[in-house]
């Protein structure tokens, strides 16, 4: 057994605007074939979307239960509206759920109960971390753009504290009140018509001199490459990480699990599973800079 196996693997949230059906069918075949610990389900980036989802919930929250999958439930990343603010307060209300939070104004309504930090707070010191621990957070996935000497910091001063790393997926660099979607196809953000839906992996976004740049998500701002921290896993094992996050893009995401666990397992070499994930997800190059320290769109070669 590879000395990485104790590593989880978590499934992030869909971030796109997914069709209703293949959001439903997707976590479907999460649920049945992918060999994740825990998955974090429901609409965190624009609450307008969460409507189309809410018929399929309670049977995709079912399957994965019943596939012994740890089922976390995601608050939104930007509250700004008296229903987003509501729709928070009765997300924590459940029963027994465990609610990953995004946003702090989320954190009120949790007091006392067991929850998660998702990537999209700005935790970027021990002190930073040590608060949301204190305040009843059992994990906490840090922001992408860290580097591995801080990682490996807030690891180190909070051994009780599980701490995850986003691994997989476009880097989540901003969010907005505005809708960056509606203003491309000349809408407004109350008149929508749910435009993001034709980009189920963002838009991409150029340079006037035409270089890929970022991807667009409706209010949110994504990189155009994906990150792959997969080789880097080892480092981060190390430094005291317990999760890798892998992010939902428009591919096969079951693949991309079973290489990131086949490799943590010891069952195939970094390099043989890196090409599996290049065959997987061929619509934007890897890149793993943050960790690194260097821009984030780079790549640089794994620590030894």
């Amino acid at each position: 057994m590879s000395q990485f196996s104790e590593l989880q693997l978590t499934l992030g949230p869909v971030l796109y605007n997914w069709r209703p059906e293949a959001w439903r069918d997707f976590y479907f075949r999460i649920a049945d074939e992918a060999p994740v610990n825990s998955v974090v389900v429901g609409e965190v980036v624009c609450s307008k979307r969460s409507p189309f989802y809410q018929d399929h919930l309670p049977a995709v929250l079912e399957r994965l239960a019943a596939a012994g999958k740890q089922v976390i439930l995601g608050s939104l990343i930007l509250v700004s509206h008296p229903r987003e603010r509501k729709q928070m307060s009765e997300l924590a209300a459940i029963d027994e759920a465990l609610v990953e939070v995004n946003d702090v104004s989320c954190l009120p309504a949790l007091r006392g109960k067991r929850h998660r930090i998702g990537p999209f707070l700005n935790i970027y010191n021990e002190a930073t971390a040590a608060f949301f621990a204190e305040s009843g957070a059992e994990q906490i996935c840090l922001p992408p753009e860290l580097p591995l000497e801080s990682v490996a910091a807030i690891a180190a001063a909070l051994p009780q504290t599980a701490i995850e790393v986003f691994a997989f997926g476009k880097f989540p660099l901003a969010i907005s009140a505005r809708c960056y979607h509606a203003r491309i196809h000349k809408l407004s953000k109350d008149n929508c018509r749910f435009i993001c839906d034709q980009d189920p992996d963002g838009l991409a976004v150029t340079t006037l001199d035409g270089q890929d740049f970022l991807s667009v998500n409706g209010v949110q701002t994504l990189s155009h490459s994906c990150a792959n921290l997969l080789a880097d896993a080892p480092a981060l094992a190390k430094a005291g990480v317990r999760s890798l996050r892998l992010s939902p893009q428009h591919c096969d995401m079951v693949a991309v699990a079973q290489t990131f666990r086949d490799f943590l397992d010891g069952r195939q070499d970094a390099a043989q599973s890196l090409t599996k994930l290049e065959q997987a997800y061929q619509a934007a190059p890897f890149a793993n800079g943050f960790l690194h320290g260097i821009p984030g769109a780079q790549t640089a070669a794994a620590f030894a």
